[in-house]
Protein backbone atom coordinates (compact mmCIF):
# COMPACT_ATOMS: atom_id res chain seq x y z
CA UNK A 1 0.00 0.00 0.00
CA UNK A 2 1.57 3.22 -1.04
CA UNK A 3 3.00 5.85 1.78
CA UNK A 4 0.92 8.81 1.07
CA UNK A 5 -1.53 9.08 4.74
CA UNK A 6 -1.03 8.95 7.92
CA UNK A 7 0.16 5.85 9.30
CA UNK A 8 -2.90 3.68 10.76
CA UNK A 9 -1.86 2.79 14.55
CA UNK A 10 -5.44 1.89 15.58
CA UNK A 11 -6.07 -2.61 15.66
CA UNK A 12 -9.38 -1.44 15.36
CA UNK A 13 -8.93 0.06 12.06
CA UNK A 14 -6.89 -2.82 10.85
CA UNK A 15 -9.62 -5.30 11.65
CA UNK A 16 -11.98 -2.82 10.15
CA UNK A 17 -9.63 -3.03 6.49
CA UNK A 18 -8.67 -6.50 6.54
CA UNK A 19 -12.28 -7.90 5.76
CA UNK A 20 -11.89 -8.07 2.15
CA UNK A 21 -14.95 -6.87 0.87
CA UNK A 22 -14.18 -3.35 2.93
CA UNK A 23 -10.61 -3.99 1.15
CA UNK A 24 -12.09 -3.70 -2.39
CA UNK A 25 -14.54 -1.28 -1.46
CA UNK A 26 -11.92 0.74 -0.39
CA UNK A 27 -10.32 0.04 -3.55
CA UNK A 28 -13.04 1.09 -6.05
CA UNK A 29 -13.75 4.43 -3.73
CA UNK A 30 -10.15 5.02 -4.39
CA UNK A 31 -10.08 4.45 -8.09
CA UNK A 32 -13.38 5.70 -9.33
CA UNK A 33 -13.92 8.48 -6.67
CA UNK A 34 -16.89 8.93 -4.92
CA UNK A 35 -19.95 6.24 -5.46
CA UNK A 36 -23.43 4.86 -4.14
CA UNK A 37 -24.32 1.35 -2.14
CA UNK A 38 -26.31 0.41 -5.12
CA UNK A 39 -22.92 1.42 -7.44
CA UNK A 40 -20.68 -0.98 -4.96
CA UNK A 41 -23.20 -3.53 -4.60
CA UNK A 42 -22.91 -3.91 -8.79
CA UNK A 43 -19.15 -3.75 -8.84
CA UNK A 44 -18.64 -5.96 -6.44
CA UNK A 45 -21.61 -8.37 -7.38
CA UNK A 46 -22.74 -8.47 -3.65
CA UNK A 47 -26.35 -7.76 -2.22
CA UNK A 48 -26.64 -3.46 -1.71
CA UNK A 49 -27.61 -4.16 1.98
CA UNK A 50 -24.28 -5.74 2.50
CA UNK A 51 -22.83 -3.25 0.85
CA UNK A 52 -24.61 -0.88 2.85
CA UNK A 53 -23.64 -2.42 6.10
CA UNK A 54 -19.57 -2.50 5.24
CA UNK A 55 -19.62 1.27 4.54
CA UNK A 56 -21.22 1.85 7.68
CA UNK A 57 -18.46 0.40 9.14
CA UNK A 58 -15.73 1.82 6.85
CA UNK A 59 -17.53 5.56 7.83
CA UNK A 60 -17.20 4.33 11.70
CA UNK A 61 -13.50 4.32 11.62
CA UNK A 62 -12.67 7.68 9.13
CA UNK A 63 -11.75 5.58 6.56
CA UNK A 64 -15.04 6.78 4.21
CA UNK A 65 -16.96 9.88 4.14
CA UNK A 66 -20.42 11.27 2.61
CA UNK A 67 -19.57 13.28 -0.61
CA UNK A 68 -23.06 15.44 -0.64
CA UNK A 69 -21.04 17.24 -3.24
CA UNK A 70 -21.89 14.39 -5.69
CA UNK A 71 -25.68 13.64 -4.57
CA UNK A 72 -28.42 14.14 -6.24
CA UNK A 73 -30.71 15.04 -3.56
CA UNK A 74 -30.70 15.07 0.72
CA UNK A 75 -31.74 11.73 0.85
CA UNK A 76 -28.77 10.26 -1.76
CA UNK A 77 -26.21 9.11 0.08
CA UNK A 78 -22.69 9.17 -1.88
CA UNK A 79 -19.61 7.99 -0.23
CA UNK A 80 -15.76 8.72 -0.86
CA UNK A 81 -12.62 8.02 0.67
CA UNK A 82 -11.83 10.08 3.86
CA UNK A 83 -8.67 10.89 2.00
CA UNK A 84 -6.75 9.99 -1.29
CA UNK A 85 -7.72 6.36 -0.90
CA UNK A 86 -4.05 4.92 0.39
CA UNK A 87 -3.07 3.30 3.63
CA UNK A 88 0.13 3.26 4.93
CA UNK A 89 -0.22 0.20 7.92
CA UNK A 90 3.00 0.60 10.58
CA UNK A 91 2.50 -3.59 11.79
CA UNK A 92 5.72 -3.04 13.97
CA UNK A 93 3.88 -0.14 15.93
CA UNK A 94 0.50 -2.04 15.89
CA UNK A 95 1.79 -5.11 17.32
CA UNK A 96 2.79 -2.81 20.31
CA UNK A 97 -0.92 -1.79 20.92
CA UNK A 98 -3.78 -3.43 23.04
CA UNK A 99 -4.96 -6.33 20.50
CA UNK A 100 -2.54 -5.06 17.87
CA UNK A 101 -1.21 -8.42 17.69
CA UNK A 102 -4.25 -10.80 16.82
CA UNK A 103 -5.25 -7.60 14.05
CA UNK A 104 -2.19 -7.98 12.93
CA UNK A 105 -1.84 -11.52 11.96
CA UNK A 106 -5.28 -11.22 10.20
CA UNK A 107 -4.43 -8.34 8.50
CA UNK A 108 -0.97 -10.26 7.39
CA UNK A 109 -2.56 -13.04 6.73
CA UNK A 110 -5.27 -11.37 4.45
CA UNK A 111 -3.11 -9.06 2.72
CA UNK A 112 -0.44 -11.83 1.80
CA UNK A 113 -3.87 -14.16 0.69
CA UNK A 114 -4.36 -11.17 -1.61
CA UNK A 115 -1.12 -10.70 -3.06
CA UNK A 116 -0.91 -14.30 -4.26
CA UNK A 117 -4.42 -13.94 -6.03
CA UNK A 118 -3.06 -11.07 -7.70
CA UNK A 119 0.26 -13.12 -9.33
CA UNK A 120 -2.10 -15.88 -9.61
CA UNK A 121 -4.04 -13.82 -11.97
CA UNK A 122 -0.73 -11.91 -13.22
CA UNK A 123 0.34 -15.40 -14.36
CA UNK A 124 -2.45 -17.22 -15.60
CA UNK A 125 -4.02 -17.96 -18.54
CA UNK A 126 -7.71 -16.61 -18.32
CA UNK A 127 -7.15 -13.19 -20.10
CA UNK A 128 -9.82 -10.97 -21.74
CA UNK A 129 -9.29 -9.55 -24.78
CA UNK A 130 -10.31 -6.25 -23.60
CA UNK A 131 -7.89 -5.36 -20.88
CA UNK A 132 -4.04 -4.66 -20.74
CA UNK A 133 -1.69 -6.80 -18.26
CA UNK A 134 1.57 -6.88 -17.62
CA UNK A 135 4.51 -7.63 -14.69
CA UNK A 136 7.84 -6.13 -14.51
CA UNK A 137 10.12 -7.89 -12.42
CA UNK A 138 13.77 -6.24 -12.43
CA UNK A 139 17.01 -5.75 -10.26
CA UNK A 140 18.24 -2.17 -8.86
CA UNK A 141 20.48 -1.17 -6.81
CA UNK A 142 19.43 1.29 -4.23
CA UNK A 143 20.77 2.62 -0.70
CA UNK A 144 17.68 2.15 1.93
CA UNK A 145 17.00 6.32 1.33
CA UNK A 146 17.11 6.05 -2.57
CA UNK A 147 14.56 3.17 -2.33
CA UNK A 148 12.55 5.00 -0.28
CA UNK A 149 12.41 7.66 -2.90
CA UNK A 150 11.20 5.34 -6.28
CA UNK A 151 9.04 4.02 -3.75
CA UNK A 152 7.55 7.84 -3.58
CA UNK A 153 7.90 8.71 -7.05
CA UNK A 154 6.15 5.17 -8.27
CA UNK A 155 3.18 6.04 -5.66
CA UNK A 156 3.05 9.66 -6.89
CA UNK A 157 2.87 8.54 -10.63
CA UNK A 158 0.48 6.01 -9.85
CA UNK A 159 -1.62 9.01 -7.52
CA UNK A 160 -1.85 11.19 -11.00
CA UNK A 161 -3.39 8.60 -12.77
CA UNK A 162 -5.72 7.78 -10.26
CA UNK A 163 -6.81 11.53 -9.72
CA UNK A 164 -7.19 11.74 -13.11
CA UNK A 165 -9.74 9.31 -13.94
CA UNK A 166 -11.60 9.47 -11.05
CA UNK A 167 -15.59 9.81 -11.53
CA UNK A 168 -14.84 8.42 -15.67
CA UNK A 169 -16.89 4.92 -16.31
CA UNK A 170 -16.67 5.03 -19.66
CA UNK A 171 -15.63 1.63 -20.44
CA UNK A 172 -12.65 2.26 -17.28
CA UNK A 173 -12.36 -1.20 -15.73
CA UNK A 174 -10.89 -1.08 -11.92
CA UNK A 175 -6.88 -2.32 -12.32
CA UNK A 176 -4.39 -3.60 -9.83
CA UNK A 177 -1.12 -1.68 -9.31
CA UNK A 178 0.48 -4.18 -6.79
CA UNK A 179 4.50 -2.94 -6.63
CA UNK A 180 6.68 -4.82 -4.43
CA UNK A 181 10.46 -3.24 -3.53
CA UNK A 182 12.29 -5.19 -1.34
CA UNK A 183 16.24 -6.33 -0.76
CA UNK A 184 16.19 -9.15 -3.27
CA UNK A 185 15.69 -12.55 -2.00
CA UNK A 186 18.30 -15.13 -1.31
CA UNK A 187 16.94 -17.68 -3.34
CA UNK A 188 16.43 -20.28 -0.06
CA UNK A 189 13.13 -21.75 -0.44
CA UNK A 190 11.05 -22.76 2.95
CA UNK A 191 12.82 -25.46 3.45
CA UNK A 192 15.88 -23.52 3.27
CA UNK A 193 17.75 -25.57 0.30
CA UNK A 194 18.87 -23.83 -2.22
CA UNK A 195 17.03 -23.10 -5.74
CA UNK A 196 19.55 -24.85 -7.79
CA UNK A 197 18.81 -28.18 -6.31
CA UNK A 198 22.53 -28.62 -5.10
Amino acid sequence: MAETRGTVHDPRVLRAIAHPVRNRILTELAAGGPMRAADLAQELGIPANQASFHLRQLAKYGLIVEAPEAARDQRDRVWRSADDGSLSIDVGAMEKEPGGKAAATVFLRNAAGYAHQLVDAAYGRDRRPDTHRSTMDTAVRLTKDEAAQLSAEVAALVQQWTERNQGRGDGRTTYAFHAMLLPQPDGTDDHGEGSSGD
